[in-house]
């Protein structure tokens, strides 16, 4: 089975070294990524490499909802042979070696280094430019050795993650909601009731938009990133203007300011208010009805000050949703493309 969705970047097709690959529903490889043999890309998992390269190796396993990605201006992805990427978790901008476990809901950040051998336990953050000797299991936020592993406790691990993966759950229907021009939503990012979208928006690929009770409400020029869900259950969500939600990012019903960052894989819990100018750290969560000030990093579970906005942060987060403008209007026509 081919991904449901593949696009070029800048001209390049993904390279798939051998078919079939396994490719769940949902799920979407896009630009120079190049696949391994012997492939398994689960429901609406998301393989990037747009601005830099993917090289995933043979036997590559990618869970359900997971996100492998690049960081444009600094990092590729490269992941070596034999590696087991569980549900939820997201690949972005690092090296993995072989033999590797990545188990569910794991970030591992830009620049990072994961030896082979090596085993990434369940909810672990692995911080950027961070150097994880082989032959170990890590835990934690930031992750940290927990114990020595053999290669048949990692082998046997894989395996147990692959034997649990199973289908899915059903992907539910979805609505088609009127947008302008200048927005973008992937064919397979899914929305659902009430959700409004302002000028320039973007919603990315595998995302999940569900206004089950309150609507969603997207301000202008914000993006929405790979396999991020988002769900009300009460007042609804309202997220400000020129935003960033990185990948898979979990929202409940919230309200987040404008020109702020949520981190990958962050957790926003019912009733937080996040004002304008918050950077949310990798990872982070934060408290029901929690309130994050304007002008700081935060980070942590739950999320805490960790340092003031500095003139580099600010300029990457504004670097970050000029970029996803462009992405969103560079998508738009290759979908269009498709027809």
């Amino acid at each position: 089975m081919t991904p449901d969705l593949i696009l070029p970047y800048d001209g390049v097709q993904p390279d798939f070294a051998s078919r079939p690959v396994w490719c769940g529903r949902g799920s979407t490889v896009i630009g120079a990524a190049r696949i391994g043999a012997q492939a398994w890309i689960g429901d609406e998992a998301v393989i990037r490499a747009d601005g830099q390269a993917v090289a995933l190796g043979d036997r590559f396993w990618l869970g359900h909802r997971s996100t492998v990605h690049i960081a444009t201006l600094t990092h590729g992805t490269q992941v070596g042979d034999r590696v087991t990427v569980g549900r939820n978790s997201v690949v972005h901008a690092c090296t993995v070696g072989s033999d590797v476990v990545i188990e569910d809901d794991v970030v591992i950040l830009d620049g990072a280094e994961i030896g082979d051998g090596t085993v990434i336990e369940a909810g672990a953050t692995v911080f950027p430019r961070t150097h994880l000797p082989g032959g170990y299991a890590y835990a934690g936020s930031p992750a940290r050795q927990s114990r020595p592993v053999a290669p048949e406790e990692v082998a046997e691990l894989a395996e147990r993650l692959r034997e649990r993966m199973g289908d899915g759950p059903a992907l539910p229907p979805c609505d088609a909601p009127e947008v302008e021009a200048s927005v973008f939503v992937a064919r397979t990012a899914r929305l659902r009731g009430r959700v409004s979208l302002g000028a320039g928006a973007s919603v990315l690929f595998c995302c999940d938009l569900n206004a089950e009770v309150g609507p969603i409400v997207v301000g202008a020029d914000t993006n929405i990133q790979d396999n991020t869900v988002i769900r009300t259950r009460a007042e609804g969500v309202v997220i400000g203007r020129d935003t960033t939600i990185a990948h898979n990012v979990r929202i409940a019903d919230c309200r987040i300011g404008a020109r702020a960052l949520i981190g990958i894989g962050a957790t926003i819990a019912t009733g937080t208010l996040i004002a304008d100018d918050v950077m949310l750290a990798a990872g982070a969560t934060t408290d029901p009805g929690q309130i994050l000030e304007a002008g700081y990093l935060w980070g942590g579970r739950p999320a805490r000050i960790l340092a003031p906005l500095d003139a580099g942060k600010r300029a990457m987060m504004i670097r970050i949703v000029e970029g996803y403008c462009r992405h969103g209007r560079e998508y738009r026509a290759a979908q269009a493309a498709l027809g």
